[in-house]
């Protein structure tokens, strides 16, 4: 550890993003005694809330970005869909952790694709696409079923589409096209599991890995994280290992959160990267004795970070806006929280829509098909579904 790198609690931590991961960051940074202030356009956002301090600003605002790193000992972000060079003029002042360079491999497809095959990572058989022939061209290598996606800009399922027949290459094509943004695609891997993980690695390298959970998504956004995932130790710990050498691979200082698919074979194929904290690991804040924020917190302030200790199972269920849209903005909390081992997390967003993430519940249990179970009746509790 760097003595002199080392933040004493009453530092302050500056945040570029105001969601619901900047929120649980400034949570968990107020419980370590530090300060937090965050540069977000909504006045109004969740991280905002519960922060020290806000900035107004647009994230492309260079000052804005500058009077951050002037206010704050060290800056972050909590997602990936800002400006890299805002965050680039933040680093002119103040430590940006992870750095302007992973910000932008990973934000970018296919920089992010060609990063990986350098590192000497198994991905998907991908192709840039720079026109319609490009992409005819890609379903004579990779074949059909593809995933055409937009290079950049792509979240929950925004900006993808599978082509499952060469008929429909010209039309898709032309819908993802006009997105002013490159597109690549992917031969479709017919994987039995999506899994994540997440790596935490301080300035001075060391490395710490979360349990790795099993995603379920509805509608192309995360519904469910599963821990520990139903497959075999082998499976789990390279899994673990695999992130742990991404993280140094691309010299990252902060969270990097890696997802993957488990191949029928049980192979680990990467699909994408996420330097920061991830909705995934969000059963670290009931199911871990270090949750992924105050390990982030412990990176920023050049703290130790721990080896992470799942000490029960646990499954966490996101909730969207769907279950206040159901229920005239009114979800039976109590009917849920009656249950065993639920803990409800809130975001603090105004407005619910549809499919946008307004909080989750963790369930802990004795096993994961306890837990599995007492999460989804939970959210149908609120939801007020029956089974």
């Amino acid at each position: 550890m760097d003595r002199d790198s080392l933040l004493n609690p009453g530092s302050t931590i500056g945040i570029i993003g105001g969601g619901q991961l900047g929120r649980m960051l400034a949570i968990a940074a107020r419980q370590m005694d530090y300060r937090t202030v965050v540069l977000d356009p909504d006045s109004g956002c969740p991280a905002g809330q519960v922060s020290d301090g806000q900035l107004a600003e647009p994230y492309s605002s260079r000052d804005a970005s500058r009077e951050l790193a002037r206010l704050t000992d060290v800056v972050t972000y909590e997602f990936e869909n800002v400006d890299a060079d805002s965050v680039s003029a933040a680093a002119e002042l103040a430590p940006v952790h992870p750095s302007s360079s992973v910000l932008r491999t990973t934000q970018h497809r296919l920089h992010e694709k060609n990063a990986l095959l350098k590192a000497g990572v198994s991905v998907a058989p991908f192709r840039q696409v720079q026109s319609l022939s490009d992409l005819q061209s890609a379903a004579v290598d990779l074949g059909c079923p593809m995933v055409l996606k937009t290079a950049t800009e792509g979240y929950d399922g925004k900006g993808q589409m599978i082509i499952t027949r060469e008929e429909d290459i010209e039309h898709s094509y032309d819908l993802l096209a006009g997105r002013k943004t490159e597109l690549i695609v992917e031969q479709f891997v017919p994987f039995k599991m999506e899994i994540s993980t997440i790596c935490a690695r301080t300035a001075a390298g060391q490395t710490q890995t979360f349990p790795p959970a099993e995603n379920i998504h509805r509608n192309h956004i995360l519904d469910v994280s599963i821990v520990p995932p139903r497959i075999p130790d082998s499976v789990i710990e390279n899994a673990r290992l695999l992130a742990a050498d991404i993280a140094v691979q691309l010299d990252v200082v902060g969270l990097i959160s890696v997802e993957m698919f488990v191949t029928k074979e049980n192979e680990l194929l990467v699909n994408e990267l996420a330097p920061r904290p991830h909705n995934s690991g969000h059963y670290t804040m009931d199911g871990c004795d270090t949750s992924q924020f105050e390990q982030l917190v412990r990176v920023l302030a050049g703290l130790p970070i721990a080896e992470p200790k799942l000490h029960s199972p646990t499954v966490m269920v996101n909730l969207l806006g769907e279950v206040w849209e159901d229920t005239d903005g009114d979800p039976d909390w109590a009917r849920a929280l009656e249950l065993p081992g639920v803990s409800l997390h809130l975001y603090g967003k105004a407005e619910p829509r549809v499919g946008r993430k307004m909080g989750h519940i963790n369930v802990v249990a004795d096993t994961v098909e306890d837990a599995l179970y007492i999460a989804t009746e939970a959210r149908d509790r609120a939801w007020r579904r029956s089974r």
